[in-house]
């Protein structure tokens, strides 16, 4: 990656270097300490946590994280835009002891991951757009750091069979990753679902998930003077499905990944519509605002998905799932012959992911959650590119044949970009 201009944009780094090479890039600095590294991790209580991406997630998830456990402290910031990381470190300095970001650890630039990366660091945080987190997971695996990452972690299904390689690289190098689905960490939902799969309501015959609401946590950015196609849409990511997956992905991923945490695994088939209603203006990209889907699974057991970002109307965001014997809302209630409701005590669970992952890493028992959040974001993908395009699709076909690759050629924030397309179903092809 060449240095940054003039005006604070990197010069182009082209696809194959960026998702083909990612890992590569961090293998040296790995390989100068690597059983050093490892023998930290697991033998000491410090943990040196990078973050890449220093959004708005990203400045929550270091405080999560610097809150979860003793001596864990942030050492190095990367972020694509100049002086982010900077202001980040000037503002993180008020905790003392648990920031130790010196200027020279604060990195821009597409290739600030690579940077962070190779600092010397336990734990890196992945919080950049989601359509970069394949590229950045396997950098981080492959230089031998821990990684907590940001869901989805991919957009499309050639991002997806990227992580999941990253699954068995964490698997061989015995390195813990955790991610943003932060219910697996929730105790009224981990207590609920384990009583579930023992058989509280029986079989599962049906379930609904939901996340309908408002658009107002993603403001739009409107464009300004000056900016490229690819400067825009960076800075506007949540409304260009190369960089969000769209908000079924982006964000109904929860919910799909609690229907996928019910029934121990993806969906084998979809159908599904949606659209756009309210978010028509040019700062909502090529987005839908609403879809509805049905998730159907071997037996012909069928979850519905409802999704939608629209303001002034009734808001839902939860799960219901209904057995032969009973039903759920998978957080803390079940009814019927087993009736029960959850009583204990529950930290945040923003909070509680984190400190999961560091104690495997102090107990030499890391926690990978690779393969569960992969398959969850792909049936969210599934859902999405079955209502762009109008077809029933197999969860298998979309896993092992999709040629669909979003990413776009070469990475430059002064780059053209095709013009914006809103899918129509019925001509929008499967790709």
């Amino acid at each position: 990656m060449a240095e940054q201009d003039a005006h604070g944009r990197s010069n182009t780094i082209t696809r194959r270097e960026f998702v083909r090479s990612a890992a590569a890039t961090a293998a040296g600095a790995a390989a100068l300490a690597a059983a050093a590294h490892y023998a930290h991790a697991a033998g000491s209580d410090k943990i040196r946590v990078g973050l890449v991406g220093c959004g708005r997630r990203g400045r929550d998830a270091i405080k999560n994280c610097l809150d979860s456990s003793p001596g864990v402290e942030v050492v190095a910031l990367g972020d694509l835009f100049p002086g982010v990381a900077d202001a980040l470190g000037k503002g993180l300095a008020a905790m003392g002891e648990k920031c130790k970001v010196a200027p020279d650890r604060c990195f821009s630039g597409f290739d600030n991951y690579k940077k962070v990366i190779a600092c010397d660091i336990d734990l890196v945080l992945l919080c950049a757009p989601p359509g970069f987190r394949p590229a950045h997971l396997a950098a981080a695996l492959e230089a031998g750091r821990h990684v907590f990452m940001e869901k989805p972690v991919g957009v499309d299904p050639a991002g997806i069979r990227s992580v999941l390689a990253s699954a068995e690289v964490a698997d061989r190098k015995k390195l813990g990753v955790v991610a943003g689905t932060q219910r697996r960490h929730q105790a009224a939902y981990v207590e609920t679902i384990k009583r579930l799969h023992q058989g509280a309501i029986g079989d599962v015959t049906a379930g609904h998930v939901y996340w309908m609401g408002d658009y107002s946590y993603y403001p739009a950015v409107e464009r300004q003077a000056g900016w490229a196609d690819m400067e825009w849409q960076v800075r506007n990511w949540n409304y260009f499905t190369w960089l969000s997956g769209d908000h079924i992905v982006e964000q109904h991923v929860h919910n799909i990944d609690v229907m996928c945490w019910v029934m121990k695994g993806p969906p084998r088939k979809c159908i599904g519509v949606g659209g756009r209603q309210q978010q028509t203006a040019p700062e909502f990209g090529h987005i839908y605002d609403h879809f509805a889907v049905e998730f159907e699974y071997d037996g012909g057991v069928r979850w519905a998905s409802y999704c939608r970002q629209s303001a002034n109307c009734s808001n839902r965001v939860s799960e219901h799932v209904a057995g032969t014997k009973g039903m759920s809302n998978c957080a803390g209630y079940i009814g019927g012959p087993a009736a029960w409701n959850f009583q204990g005590e529950q930290a945040s669970p923003y909070v509680q992911e984190h400190a999961d992952l560091i104690a495997g890493i102090r107990a030499g028992r890391p926690l990978n959650e690779c393969r569960t959040v992969a398959e969850s974001t792909l049936a969210a993908v599934m859902g999405r590119m079955a209502a762009y395009t109008g077809r029933e699709i197999n969860y298998s076909w979309v896993l092992k044949e999709s040629k669909l690759d979003l990413m776009p050629p070469a990475l430059d924030l002064g780059a053209s970009l095709p013009p914006v397309e809103i899918a129509v179903p019925g001509k929008t092809l499967l790709v």
